[in-house]
């Protein structure tokens, strides 16, 4: 244990109860290791300074941004570390000993409900706010980690906010790839901001997403709305700062030297943000933070590839690329058997305007499993996401299972008085789904949830009404998210149906005994007398 050099053999009980708090998490042998790493052997404690920088988070190369940065972002992220070391370490004389680095390891990243982490995520965003010299509308009634939060918060700060999270999540996953640090790359997350606007606002309902500027949007979100916005949209949140306190920790064992030059890889992602891709990374990262986390760190891989190497991978198909249709969707997506992610860009006519502005959106469905060719819908579980311009997760209800249903023309088969629908479709029923691509994927057609029971209510673009809403697609795009195993899986059986494909196509002369026997005796006496009657031996 890393205190027991200077402590009795025999544990007080003071230092077993936070050990039992450790254990409890699974993270005491890291915090042994670790504070072994950081602790002066003669005083065995660990100096303020020292796990400031443990925790540091500036930024010292140049800051890649989408749009919309303030100018005193950086100045906070030189905070955040001397924010959390003051919140949650309580130093001893002489530094901190190994009883208050473990509490103060419990406060932040301890087994805790997920309202309670989320008090923490902005206990910690208050506090960096007030030591930069910024203000902020939010006040806690006490210091309780359950306490309850007043106060109100701007568009721009939920912006702030979400961005601190992702550079969390960033300096977690580059750290995992490139020795020193890496340059800062900031996404366009304006969805998810206009996501929490307009749930929380009280005139939200009548903005233009489509015409809405973050940064100049005077608007005042209640914060206790936003905490139910957050828990229930983008629940992924809370467990940002449990992830980056743990890797930096682990960073500090696992790696000797961290003082060697700084790798940028921020121009290849910038460059890979700015092109056609519907899953961009803000889009991707949203979509991470709503999902469960079995999914969450498929999305995260790819949306935080640094080589573009997974993203390219994860690629299964796009209609720009691959051919539109039912059947060059199938070619490619056949055969792969784990977590898909289908995202649809159409554009429609705003139904509440009379001005016949076209509007662009972009809608997606996760499924747990890959696509079958069944004329019935099926599935065990799955979501709806709406997309651009505002980000919404619509996760199963429990009342039906109507999932996920794909079906191609039927082949071998005679007249069907009643034929089944062609295309890809997700909730609803039969005839009426909740979403539905036709076959030529030129069409999408979404209706309003009160036809589906599958999956939750709510509007999947922007001032839907009850009627049926039919764009024009634009662009498909389907992303594996079953690891290189399902991968290979496809690997493989697109080889194998390859190899029978050629098989089924070559003739073996060798077969037939005589040239009577052969296929060119027969085509010959065929076009020779095509009436003529020939006795069959039986």
């Amino acid at each position: 244990m890393g205190a027991s050099s200077s402590t009795p053999s025999k544990a007080t009980a003071q230092q077993r109860e936070v050990d039992s708090l450790a254990a409890s998490t699974g993270a005491l042998p890291l915090l042994q290791k670790s504070f072994a790493k950081l602790a002066d052997p003669q005083t065995n404690t660990v100096s303020l300074q020292s796990l400031q920088q443990c925790f540091g988070l500036s930024c010292k190369g140049p800051i890649f941004e989408a749009s919309g940065m303030p100018d005193y972002f950086p100045q906070l992220l030189d905070h955040v570390g001397s924010s959390m070391v003051d919140l949650f370490f309580v130093p001893e004389k002489g530094g901190i000993s190994w009883v208050e680095f473990v509490r103060g390891y419990v406060n932040c990243c301890g087994r805790m409900s997920a309202s309670m982490s989320l008090n923490t995520l902005f206990r910690l965003f208050a506090m960096t706010v007030k030591k930069a010299g910024l203000l902020l509308k939010m006040e806690f009634e006490s210091d309780d980690v359950d306490c309850k939060i007043n106060g109100s918060l701007r568009a721009i700060d939920v912006l702030v906010l979400l961005w601190i999270c992702w550079t969390m999540v960033w300096n977690t996953t580059t750290s995992k790839f490139v020795k020193g640090k890496a340059n800062l790359f900031l996404p366009r997350i304006n969805h998810l901001v206009l996501s929490a606007v307009i749930s929380c606002a009280d005139f939200g309902s009548g903005l233009d997403p489509w015409e809405c500027n973050i940064s100049s949007l005077e608007v005042e979100l209640p914060v206790g709305k936003f905490l139910s916005w957050t828990l229930t949209t983008v629940p992924g949140l809370t467990e940002c700062l449990t992830q980056f306190v743990n890797t930096r920790l682990q960073n500090l064992v696992t790696m000797e030297d961290e003082s060697g030059p700084s790798v940028s890889h921020s121009e290849d992602i910038s460059s890979k943000a700015s092109d056609a891709l519907l899953l961009t990374h803000g889009r991707a990262w949203a979509i991470s933070l709503a999902a469960k986390s079995t999914i969450r760190e498929e999305v995260l891989k790819t949306c935080l590839a640094l080589d573009g190497v997974a993203m390219d991978g994860n690629l299964l198909y796009r209609s720009s690329l691959l051919g539109r249709g039912l059947n060059r969707f199938w070619s490619n997506i056949e055969g792969y058997h784990g977590p898909l992610l289908l995202l649809v860009s159409a554009s429609s006519q705003d139904a509440n305007e009379d001005t016949g502005k076209v509007r662009r959106w972009i809608i997606g469905a996760l499924t747990q499993q890959g696509f079958e060719n069944r004329d019935t819908f099926y599935g065990s579980s799955g979501s709806l996401f709406a997309i651009s311009p505002i980000f919404h997760a619509f996760s199963p209800s429990g009342r039906e299972k109507n999932f996920m249903y794909s079906h191609l023309h039927p082949t071998g088969r005679g007249y069907e008085p009643n034929p089944k629908p062609v295309g890809i479709a997700f909730g609803g029923t039969s005839g009426n789904e909740r979403i539905f691509i036709d076959e030529d994927f030129a069409k999408v057609t979404v209706r309003h949830h009160a036809v589906d029971k599958t999956y939750q209510s709510g509007s999947l673009i922007p001032n839907q009404g009850f009627l049926p809403v039919e764009a024009s697609i634009s662009e498909v795009e389907v992303w594996g998210l079953g690891g290189r195993t399902a991968k290979e899986i496809q690997t493989s059986y697109k080889k194998r149906e390859q190899l029978f494909t050629e098989q089924r196509r070559k003739v073996d002369l060798k077969t037939f005994a005589s040239y009577d026997d052969s296929p060119e005796k027969m085509m010959m006496d065929m076009m020779a007398d095509p009436n003529r009657v020939e006795r069959e031996d039986r």
